[in-house]
C-alpha cells in the first residue's frame, strides 16, 4: 500500500485538481458549492469584503458566523491553517502535546473533533487526518474562513456538534494568473505558496495551488533534552477545475495530494558532540548501560483526496436544481513512539444528493440523500514500562459508516425574521437509527439590532486514538475502550445578539454577545486521573458532561483606515468523571480576550498590525498539583495554570503586485516550563521510559519570540 500510494503521490504532483464555492444571499450553507447557478455576486462580495475589517460577524447569515477575510490572513504570517485565529477569541489554537507538533482547536470549550471541518462544503480533516489537518491548509491558499457557532444546517451532515469552519479556496475565476508567497522564520522554518488562476475560455478555468514547507535547524530553547518542534518537511498540490456550460450546468471537481514527515522527541548527543536523534529501527525499552538511544517519535503522513461536484438547474431561473457532491480521500499514517507503533490507513468516501426548490422570495426547501464511509486498517503495538513491559494492541479492518436522510425548510419575511427548521434520519452501522433536529431563528426589530437563536442535536464516531494523539507521548499504560468507537452524542443551544453602532467611520460598529451550551448525552472520555500510571478510555454513560460558553465582541473604526476589535470569551466546562464526580475539565481555559489594532496608510501603502491577546488559567491533571520548579516553588498554585500575555506585531509595505511584510509573535517571550513531565535520570533529563513521563500536558506556548519576514508577489491578469 505505502508503494501504491507513493506513485499516485508522484502522479498527482504532476497533475492534480480541486474546485471553488460560494454563499447565497443569506449565507445559506447549500449555496456555498456554487452548483446552483452563475456566481452573480462575485463583484459584490469582492467589494464587501475590501470595506471589511479582518475579522467581522457577518450581518446577513442566520447564524451566528465570524468571518476571517482575505485582509485577516495576511495579518500574521499566518503559514497554515492552525496560525490563522491568533485574531479570534472564538477559537483557541494549541498544541495537543510536546513531541509531534499536531495542533488542536477548540471552539465552544471543546476539542476540534466536535467541530465540523468544510472544505467549502465538504466535510475534510475526520479521523486520520485530523491531528495534522490544520497544518495541512496554507493560509495563503485561501480567501476567507467562516467561524459558525452551534447546531448548523442538516445538509452537510449530522457530525457538527460545536459549529462549522468552513474555509473558501482561491477560485479558478479570480483574475490572478500568478501568486506567490514566501516567508522564512528565526527558527528556521520556510513556507512558499503558488497559485495561478487560468481562464480557458468561457466555460473551462482551474486554480493550481503548491505549498512547500520545512524547518532547518532543531531547536531546544528551553534545555530539557528535547525538541521544541520536529523536524518536519511537507509538500502539498492542489488543482480545481471548473466547469459552466450554457444551459447553467456546472462541474466542478479536483484532485488534492501531500506528504508530510516529522521527525521530533529526545536530542542528545554523543561523545564527539554529534547531534543523536530517535531511530525507531533501533530504539529499545531497556536499552544497554551507556548506549545512546533517544525517545522520540517519528510520522509520515501521506494522502490523496478527488472529488466531483455537479449542479443541474431544472428551470430557466435556476429556482429548482438538483446536486450531486462525491468525496474520496485516503489518509497513510505510519507513526512511531519509543517502542509504540500505529500504522493506519483511512479510506472515506462522501456522496450527497441534493433537490432544492425556491418556491418564492419568502420560502424554499432542501430535500437530500447523504452518507459517509470509513474504514480503518490498524497495526497498533504499544509497549511501555509499568512495574515491568506492558503492551496494548489492535490490528485489523474496523469499518464506521451512516447513511440519511435529510429535509430542510427556510421562510423569509422580508429583512425582519427567518428561520431555518431541519430533519435528519441517519442509519449508523453497528447503532441503529438516530433523528436529528435542527432550528435556526434570526429576528431584525430594527436595522440595527440582529437576534439569533439555533439549536440541535450532534452525532458522531469517536476515534479514541487519533482523537487524542497526545497520549502516545507519555509513559502511561492505556486501559478501557481505547480500541472502541462509540456513537458521541450532543445538544447544542444558544444565541446571539449584536447591535451594529451608528457612530465611527464606518458602518462596521458592532457590539455583539452570545451563548452557547454544549450537554453530551454519549462521550468518550480520556481520563487521567482515574489512576496513576494509567490513562483510562471509557463511555460517559449517563454522567454530565456540558460547557457553557459566554463572548462579547466590540468593533470600531474610530477614523478612517483605522479598526479596533476587542473579544472576550468565558467558558465554564464540567465533566461526571469516575471517583470524582462533576469537576472542571482538566486542561481547558476558562477565558481568552484578544484585542487587534490595525491602520493602513493612505492608499494602503503602509499596514500595521498589532494583537493582543490575554489567556486565562485552566485546572491541570491531579498529578500535576505537587510540581516544582527548580527553585521549590510549585509550579500550578491552586491547581491552576497562570494567566498569560500573547504579544503579535507586523508591518506590511505595498508595492504595485507586491507586498513585503516583517513581524513577529509571543513578544513577551512567554513560555510553559516543564512541558515535559516525569522523573528525571542523572543527566537531569526527563527519563522517557518511565510511567511519570508526559509531553501531553500541554497548555501554553512552547517557543518564545518568533520573528518573520516575508513577500507577497500578484500578478493580475491583463485585458
Amino acid at each position: 500500500m505505502k508503494k501504491t500510494i507513493i506513485t499516485i503521490f508522484a502522479a498527482v504532483v504532476a497533475a492534480t485538481s480541486s474546485f471553488a464555492q460560494v454563499v447565497d444571499e443569506h449565507g445559506h450553507v447549500v449555496d456555498t458549492s456554487d452548483i446552483y447557478g452563475e456566481r452573480a455576486d462575485s463583484l459584490d462580495a469582492a467589494v464587501f469584503v475590501s470595506r471589511q475589517a479582518g475579522n467581522y460577524l457577518s450581518k446577513g447569515k442566520e447564524i451566528r458566523t465570524e468571518v476571517i477575510s482575505a485582509a485577516g490572513l495576511c495579518k500574521m504570517a499566518c503559514c497554515n491553517l492552525a496560525e490563522s485565529f491568533e485574531n479570534s477569541a472564538s477559537v483557541t489554537v494549541g498544541y495537543s502535546d510536546a513531541v509531534t507538533g499536531a495542533r488542536q482547536i477548540r471552539l465552544l470549550g471543546l476539542s476540534g473533533v466536535y467541530t465540523q471541518m468544510l472544505d467549502e462544503t465538504r466535510p475534510v480533516m475526520r479521523g486520520l487526518s485530523a491531528p495534522f489537518g490544520l497544518s495541512y491548509v496554507p493560509g495563503q491558499w485561501l480567501e476567507s474562513i467562516q467561524i459558525a457557532k452551534g447546531s448548523s444546517s442538516v445538509i452537510n451532515g449530522v457530525e457538527c456538534m460545536t459549529g462549522q469552519i468552513n474555509m473558501e479556496h482561491r477560485k479558478p475565476t479570480d483574475e490572478k494568473p500568478l501568486f506567490i508567497n514566501a516567508a522564512v522564520m528565526s527558527d528556521t522554518k520556510m513556507d512558499l505558496n503558488i497559485a495561478s488562476s487560468l481562464q480557458m475560455g468561457y466555460k473551462w478555468s482551474t486554480v493550481i495551488l503548491g505549498h512547500v514547507s520545512g524547518n532547518i535547524e532543531p531547536h531546544d530553547m528551553n534545555k530539557d533534552g528535547f525538541l521544541d518542534e520536529p523536524q518536519m518537511l511537507q509538500f502539498n498540490l492542489s488543482n480545481r477545475w471548473l466547469y459552466q456550460a450554457d444551459n447553467g450546468v456546472q462541474v466542478r471537481f479536483g484532485v488534492r495530494a501531500l506528504q508530510d514527515s516529522r521527525l521530533g522527541g529526545q536530542m542528545l548527543h554523543n561523545d564527539d558532540g554529534g547531534r543523536v536523534f530517535y531511530n525507531k529501527d533501533t530504539y529499545t525499552l531497556t536499552p544497554s548501560a551507556g548506549q545512546i538511544d533517544p525517545w522520540g517519535s517519528d510520522i509520515l503522513n501521506r494522502s490523496i483526496n478527488g472529488y466531483l461536484k455537479v449542479g443541474v438547474p431544472l428551470n430557466e431561473d435556476n429556482s429548482q436544481n438538483i446536486a450531486l457532491i462525491a468525496d474520496y480521500s485516503y489518509q497513510d499514517m505510519d507513526s512511531y513512539f519509543g517502542s509504540t507503533k500505529y500504522l493506519a490507513g483511512q479510506h472515506s468516501a462522501f456522496a450527497n444528493l441534493l433537490y432544492q426548490n425556491v418556491i418564492n422570495d419568502s420560502h424554499r426547501f432542501t430535500l437530500g440523500l447523504n452518507g459517509t464511509f470509513d474504514r480503518y486498517d490498524e497495526d497498533f503495538v504499544r509497549s511501555v514500562w509499568v512495574l515491568g513491559p506492558v503492551t496494548a494492541q489492535k490490528q485489523g479492518i474496523t469499518d464506521l459508516a451512516n447513511a440519511g436522510v435529510f429535509g430542510e425548510y427556510t421562510y423569509h419575511a422580508g429583512d425582519k425574521f427567518s428561520a431555518i427548521a431541519g430533519l435528519r434520519g441517519d442509519w449508523f452501522y453497528g447503532q441503529g437509527f438516530k433523528v436529528s433536529p435542527r432550528v435556526t431563528l434570526k429576528y431584525m426589530p430594527i436595522e440595527e439590532i440582529v437576534i439569533r437563536a439555533n439549536g440541535g442535536r450532534g452525532l458522531r464516531y469517536s476515534t479514541p486514538l487519533v482523537d487524542n494523539i497526545g497520549v502516545f507521548s507519555t509513559g502511561k499504560e492505556f486501559v478501557g475502550a481505547y480500541n472502541d468507537h462509540i456513537l458521541e452524542d450532543a445538544w447544542t443551544f444558544g444565541g446571539n445578539i449584536t447591535y451594529y453602532m451608528p457612530f465611527g467611520a464606518s458602518s462596521n460598529t458592532y457590539l455583539s454577545f452570545d451563548y452557547f451550551r454544549t450537554q453530551f448525552a454519549q462521550q468518550m472520555v480520556v481520563d487521567y486521573e482515574h489512576h496513576l500510571n494509567q490513562i483510562d478510555f471509557y463511555a460517559l454513560d449517563g454522567n454530565r458532561s456540558f460547557t457553557d460558553n459566554y463572548q462579547l465582541d466590540f468593533s470600531v473604526d474610530p477614523v478612517e483606515r483605522f479598526n479596533i476589535t476587542a473579544t472576550f470569551r468565558y467558558t465554564n466546562a464540567k465533566i461526571e468523571l469516575a471517583d470524582k464526580g462533576l469537576v472542571e475539565k482538566p486542561m481547558t481555559s476558562r477565558f481568552k480576550g484578544v484585542l487587534n489594532l490595525q491602520y493602513a496608510t493612505n492608499l494602503n501603502k503602509w499596514i500595521f498590525d498589532f494583537t493582543a491577546s490575554l489567556n486565562g488559567s485552566c485546572r491541570v491533571y491531579n498529578f500535576m498539583e505537587n510540581l516544582k520548579d527548580a527553585d521549590g516553588n510549585l509550579l500550578y498554585k491552586d491547581g491552576r495554570t497562570p494567566v498569560y500575555p500573547l504579544l503579535y506585531a507586523q508591518v506590511t509595505r505595498r508595492f504595485k503586485g507586491w507586498d513585503v511584510y516583517i513581524g513577529a509573535e509571543n513578544l513577551t517571550n512567554f513560555r510553559q516550563k516543564d512541558v515535559i513531565l516525569g522523573t528525571k535520570g542523572a543527566d537531569g533529563f526527563v527519563n522517557p521510559r518511565v510511567p511519570s513521563f508526559d509531553a501531553s500536558c500541554i497548555w501554553g506556548p512552547l517557543m518564545g519570540i518568533k520573528a518573520h519576514v516575508g513577500f507577497r508577489f500578484t500578478l493580475w491578469k491583463t485585458a
